[in-house]
């Protein structure tokens, strides 16, 4: 049997960044990454291609197959060849890897021919995550909202769905991406303990279901923590957005914004270096394609 599937899952922005906490909060946005998953008869040799962005390293892609062979047995006899697609720029803080991780497991569970529950197919890519060290905290958070859509809160540590929340349809999402990288394993961690008192502050609003003023403490935090520079997302408050914050561990940041204050916030991102993407809120499900 040599099976070939695609799934796909789509991206997500941080409401409260899980690293100096363990516990985090996210929520699903419309970008999305596909991949292609092409099984073989070459045991353990797993080859990975990211289309859209070539220069990256595929280990995630070979983590994320491995994980899913060995979790049925089958490692010992099949590899696989692997394709991904995305829109979402890798290393931005725009949680690439999480989708990524999710629409692999998933297109490699269906080339298979088996089925998993869906919180499996998501442990599997956030072990992966792990096991390609482009992760601290395993971003549970960042997974889950990438693979059900919504906003949801997560204990990190345990693994845990907390909460999951759907989002109004009536507000667009705009991130302001540098050009510069910025890879999630080269964090300071110790650094980012020391506000963890206040991501505290951050992490109790979003359980109470205030994610906005969440996402936009978070940000002002993480970007005094990180030495961003948090102007971007005053600014874009001041042009009208409702939550604005540094996505992840940056550099990109995420304004949600309704939709009679795009022009004007978009305005103000483009001040800055970068380039701006547009994405709505998503509460869609990752799907085998």
């Amino acid at each position: 049997m040599t099976g070939t599937a695609s799934a796909m899952a789509h991206g997500a922005a941080t409401i409260v960044n899980a690293i100096a906490l363990g516990k985090g909060a996210a929520f699903g946005v419309d970008l999305w990454t596909k991949a292609e998953v092409s099984l073989t008869e070459e045991p353990q040799v797993i080859k990975g291609e990211i289309t859209s962005d070539p220069a990256e390293s595929p280990l995630l892609i070979e983590k994320s197959v491995s994980r899913v062979l060995q979790h049925f047995g089958v490692e010992k006899r099949f590899g696989a060849k692997v394709k991904t697609w995305s829109n979402i720029p890798v290393a931005r803080g725009l949680k690439s890897s999480s989708a990524a991780a999710n629409a692999i497991a998933l297109a490699t569970v269906a080339a298979l021919g088996e089925t998993l529950d869906d919180f499996e197919v998501v442990k599997l890519g956030v072990a992966a995550a792990f096991d390609a060290n482009v992760t601290v905290t395993g971003a549970f958070d960042d997974a889950c909202a990438s693979y059900f859509g919504g906003a949801v809160v997560t204990d990190n540590l345990k693994r845990k769905l907390l909460k999951r929340v759907a989002l109004p349809e009536d507000l667009t999402v705009l991130f302001h991406v540098p050009s510069r990288k910025a890879y999630t394993a080269d964090s300071d961690v110790n650094r980012l303990q020391t506000v963890k008192p206040l991501v505290k502050i951050a992490y109790r609003e979003a359980r109470a279901g205030n994610f906005w003023a969440a996402l936009t403490l978070n940000g002002l935090i993480y970007s005094s923590a990180l030495g961003y520079d948090p102007s971007p997302s005053i600014d874009a408050l001041t042009a009208g957005a409702i939550a604005a914050g540094l996505c992840g561990k940056g550099p990109a940041v995420t304004a949600v914004v309704p939709d009679d204050k795009i022009d004007s916030v978009e305005a103000a991102l483009k001040r800055y270096p970068g380039e701006v993407l547009h994405a709505r809120l998503n509460c869609e499900k990752a799907k085998v394609l």
